[in-house]
């Protein structure tokens, strides 16, 4: 049986990295009882996988990992017993079975999108209504917006137009805050941090990156035949056994 966990991150556990958390969750699968299936070989492990890592610093609403087991108790007993072994800043929300044929999160991934909030003593350059201004000028009138990336062996010309499927300008409790969904995946990745840098370097500011908290919201596939974005919680049903 195929079955996709979406957990929050938060608190200090935003400080521990990808690897960490993959051994984590392999000690809470055996402490919670999960009768996860392993693989064959000299070197058995348990069969897990990661929708898509989180960056070191970022909290998260919605994280997903796809196991499989022989058998499983109810997704709200399952919650419970993983719940149960948690530490503070790691929450498990959902325990859901796939179908048998479907594929892992890992090879569907194709959106994310997260919240960019301002940290306290942090300046804020501009006023909600001058950076809705901005935003339309940077993000919704161009065609294309050509940026380039580097990564540690070379660098490449992207278009964030069409690797940005949504940004915007919120507000709460007073203060501006952006909203972002970007391309995921193997093979077109796009951090929120690298759309708010063009931003800033459109407004003429330095962007400062320890002046944000980010927040990542959810993770999707795409429904090929209709073009929308699909949480990947809402692919999975509930277990009643």
């Amino acid at each position: 049986m195929k079955v996709r966990i979406k957990f929050k991150k938060y608190g200090v556990m935003k400080f521990i990295g990808h690897l960490d958390i993959m051994r984590y969750f392999q000690k809470a699968m055996r402490r919670a009882d999960i009768d996860i299936a392993y693989s064959e070989g000299f070197s058995p492990h348990q069969i897990m996988s990661f929708a898509a890592p989180l960056g070191v610093g970022i909290i998260s609403q919605g994280e997903y990992l796809d196991i499989e087991v022989h058998s499983s108790k109810s997704s709200r007993e399952s919650v419970d017993a993983l719940n149960a072994t948690m530490v503070e800043g790691v929450e498990v929300v959902s325990f859901k079975q796939l179908d048998d044929h479907a594929k892992t999160a890992m090879a569907i991934v194709a959106a994310a999108d997260y919240n960019m909030y301002y940290k306290d003593g942090y300046e804020v350059p501009l006023t909600v209504d001058e950076l809705h201004v901005k935003r339309k000028e940077f993000y919704e009138l161009p065609t294309e917006i050509l940026i380039t990336k580097k990564t540690k062996k070379s660098e490449k010309i992207m278009d964030l137009k069409q690797l940005v499927y949504g940004f915007q300008v919120k507000e709460q409790d007073g203060k501006p805050y952006f909203y972002l969904k970007v391309c995921t995946g193997s093979t077109d990745n796009v951090k929120p941090e690298l759309v708010l840098e063009a931003f800033y370097e459109f407004l003429g500011l330095t962007y400062e990156p320890m002046a944000f908290q980010i927040e990542r919201i959810d993770v999707y596939a795409k429904d090929e035949s209709s073009g929308q974005f699909i949480s990947l919680d809402a692919m999975g049903e509930e277990i009643t056994a």
